[in-house]
């Protein structure tokens, strides 16, 4: 299962991806009700049914047979089972909202009071809330439950989207309309910094990205691209004569700051830690520490189980004590 990072499993989750849960339980109630007046609010057209665009609706028993289980045949829907004491639902439910107005028709949040529509929450095995369930051709395909920040969230959605464009007319026709800039899972402010990134203006890639986390400091995907634009514009200001240079002065640390980035740069990566550990071992002070973080920053540009970054470490180590 595909969970946002951080969400908890629970009855609801287990049961949603197990096929225990028969969405049609709901269908006879639904049925008699079908000719009255829908209680649910949302945007909403005559009927009681939620107008075609709308993004965002609010379900109850009544309607769910129709709004949820049959709309799913055409587009993916999101359930979001929430409670007006619920403060975790709070923090939650507008960032769905804000997604699903963005996402050109190719998803639809179903909000879904629990205390109004126990029989609901019962029949996904709620225990807590906020729980969160995928809808696609009539059956849960995913589900999670617990508050997540927005780029989990937006993630989750786009790999739901991306496995299913081919499987719901509604998804393929949202991708298709929106093109490129339509298309689901996409942060726009990603988007902005990538943009910079790929015409070489590490500049305002990078003010994108610290802006970024200015708003959501554990953004840890805009951390790490951080890292790798800062490196980027330092190793774009360096050449192939950098090396050259720091071998003939090896106390030069800028010297050998400048070649071990070359070095990386190009593929080298060994000899760029090696030249700086080298460089730990014949410094002491201010000036150990120095080329130590820029060590330390250039292993942040890889897989920390990168046999040459835990090569480099106990290098690191043993120069260091």
């Amino acid at each position: 299962m595909t969970q946002p990072r951080g969400s908890a499993n629970s009855p609801a989750v287990s049961a949603a991806l197990s096929g225990a849960v028969d969405l049609s339980g709901l269908k006879a109630r639904a049925d008699a009700a079908r000719q009255q007046p829908s209680q649910g609010g949302g945007q909403q057209s005559q009927g009681g049914r939620p107008a075609a665009g709308a993004a965002v609706i609010d379900v109850t028993e009544a309607t769910f047979q129709a709004e949820v289980v049959e709309r799913s045949l055409q587009q993916l829907v999101v359930v979001d089972l929430w409670a007006d004491w619920c403060g975790p639902c709070k923090q939650l439910s507008p960032v769905l909202e804000k997604l699903a107005a963005e996402s050109n028709g190719a998803w639809v949040l179903a909000k879904i009071d629990v205390d109004a529509n126990p029989r609901i929450s019962q029949l996904f095995g709620v225990q807590s809330i906020p729980t969160v369930v995928a809808i696609a051709g009539g059956q849960p395909v995913d589900a999670f439950s617990g508050a997540q920040p927005e780029p989990q969230l937006r993630q989750w959605i786009g790999q739901l989207l991306e496995a299913l464009q081919d499987k719901l007319p509604g998804v393929q026709a949202a991708q298709q309309e929106g093109g490129e800039e339509g298309e689901p899972g996409q942060d726009p402010r990603f988007v902005e910094a990538e943009d910079a990134f790929e015409r070489g203006d590490f500049a305002a890639a990078e003010a994108a990205y610290q802006r970024i986390l200015d708003s959501e400091p554990g953004n840890e995907q805009a951390k790490a691209a951080l890292v790798q634009v800062r490196f980027a514009a330092r190793a774009a200001d360096t050449d192939p004569s950098a090396v050259a240079r720091a071998d003939a002065a090896p106390d030069d640390l800028e010297a050998q700051f400048a070649a071990a980035d070359h070095e990386v740069a190009v593929g080298q990566v060994e000899s760029g830690f090696g030249r700086l550990v080298a460089a730990v071992r014949r410094t002491a002070g201010d000036d150990r520490n120095r080329v130590r973080e820029h060590l330390v920053g250039l292993f942040e540009l890889f897989d920390p189980a990168d046999e040459r970054v835990i090569k480099a470490r106990r290098d690191l180590a043993s120069a260091l004590y």
